[in-house]
Parts: structure tokens; sequence; C-alpha cells
């Protein structure tokens, strides 16, 4: 399919998954958002979640947030505390470190609250484009692209994007993608992701989309 079809295409792509995305698990962070906006808990959350299972972030956070949940209350715990709590996410010491260490900069250069522009958010311990961008769209609601591993992937293996990284593709699509599915496009294809469209290996047999896809890299598929 032509590259300039896969832009008009786009459109229908969304609907397809939009539909098939209710049959599968919601993302911990997205889900916790629904609940309640708010930019703190979501923020750490999202810090909790990188390299861990979604199950395991959500256990973790809860148990943080039951302890501390605020910038000043999770300051009262000790590293040991929040350690203890956190325990078993992905590099659960090093993660209870960057979570003080971003509460102490919230308190003393933001007044406690965390800010709404990437450009601020960036410059947190331990906060890149990926968590930057899912704290402004979920917790502000505002535009914003979120790419993880999922989405950099999906969109190549599309052809939608021709990108190396991340941040290439993040970029991209903000110049291609309709600003109507900045938002919801990580959701999406996080569940594609994690229930099809495999690293290796991908389900392409039950794929809901494949009239769409160019495949790219994919060598073997079931």
């Amino acid at each position: 399919m032509p590259y300039a079809m896969k832009d008009r295409a786009i459109h229908s792509v969304i609907n397809i998954l939009r539909r098939a995305t209710r049959e599968w698990q919601t993302p911990y962070v997205t889900e916790l958002s629904h609940r309640q906006r708010a930019p703190f808990h979501i923020l750490m959350s999202t810090l909790l979640s990188l390299r861990t299972k979604d199950a395991v972030t959500a256990a973790a956070s809860q148990r943080l947030f039951a302890r501390g949940d605020t910038p000043a209350t999770i300051l009262k715990l000790t590293p040991r505390q929040i350690e203890k709590a956190i325990y078993p996410v992905g590099f659960y010491r090093v993660k209870a470190r960057t979570l003080r260490r971003v509460c102490r900069v919230l308190i003393e250069q933001h007044a406690g609250h965390v800010p709404d522009e990437i450009d601020a958010l960036v410059k947190l311990p331990g906060v890149g484009r990926k968590t930057a961008n899912l704290v402004v769209t979920l917790g502000f609601g505002k535009p914003g692209i979120c790419v993880d591993t999922h989405v950099h992937r999906i969109t190549n293996r599309w052809g939608y994007v021709h990108t190396k990284t991340p941040e290439q593709t993040e970029m991209a699509l903000r110049a291609q993608l309709p600003a109507a599915y900045w938002i919801e496009i990580n959701d999406e294809l996080v569940a594609l992701g994690q229930n099809v469209c495999h690293p290796t290996s991908p389900k392409c047999s039950i794929c809901p989309i494949p009239p769409y896809c160019d495949r790219v890299g994919v060598t073997r598929s079931r």
C-alpha cells in the first residue's frame, strides 16, 4: 500500500483499534487517570511502570499511595520504606531514590505541584519524553503523543513512519498523525502490542488491521 494511502487509512485504523481494544486490559496508568485526573499520581505510577509489568505497577502504586500520596508525605518516608512499598517493580531501589528526588524538586522548584509542560517535566529526575507526554496527556488533558516501545515498533511496522528512535517517532507522529488521535494512540498501541503485535513473532493471523500493515521487519509471525 503506498505511503500516501497510509496517511488516509489512519482514520480507519484508529476506528478498528477503538473497537478491538475494548476486549483488552486498559493500562493501569490510563485506568488511574479515568478514576481521577491526579498528575502527581500519574507521574509516580509512570516512573514505577518503566520495565515493569502492569499488574506489578498497579499493586506497587497502591501500596505507595497508601503511605504517601503527595510530594511532602512521600519525602517523610525513608528510602527503605519506599523500597518496601514498591517492591518488586524493576530496579526498585533506584526508583525509590528517584521518587524522593522528584518529590524534593517538586517542592523546591514547583511549590509541590507537577508542571504541565513537557519542557519542565523532562528536567525532573528520571523523567524522559515518554513519561512527560503521559503526564501531560493523562494528567492535564493537554495535547501530546506518548511514544513507548510499542508505539515506536508498531507505527514503523505499519510503514506509517520510518524512524530509528522513539523520539524521532514522536516528532514524526506530531507532524503526521491527526491531532484528534494524539492522546489515545498510546493506549491503543500498547494494548495491540501486548496482545497481538509482539516484538518477535507477532500474531498476524488474529490482527484486526492486516490490510493496513506493511509488516516492515517481520520475518516470522503466527
